[in-house]
């Protein structure tokens, strides 16, 4: 999985880089390191509604501090999820 977190002025303003020390933190917490690739973008074209996150070919737009766990279990862990069979009671760790 390419993941791609949007580091214009922007996103940068409404805390890209606090969201990608989080996914940082999440993609170690729960052992995901040879399954993200984890990447800045300088612009995905969302301006007005960033942080801005690309993951492989959708955009997923108003990325928070507040949201993040949210973020991180409906878009990375369901789809890696998914990717990789894991069974439906597979136990995931939150990002504190």
């Amino acid at each position: 999985m390419n993941i791609y977190i949007c580091v214009g002025s922007s996103c940068h303003l409404k805390g890209s880089y606090d969201i990608i020390q989080l996914m940082k933190e999440a993609i170690s917490t729960n052992e995901l390191e040879d399954k993200v690739k984890l990447s800045a973008a300088f612009c995905l074209g969302r301006c007005t509604d960033g942080v801005s996150v690309k993951i492989d070919d959708g955009v997923i737009c108003g990325v928070s501090r507040e949201n993040f766990n949210q973020f991180f279990q409906e878009h990375v862990l369901k789809q890696i999820a998914k990717t990789n069979n894991w069974p439906s009671g597979h136990e995931v760790s939150d990002v504190k």
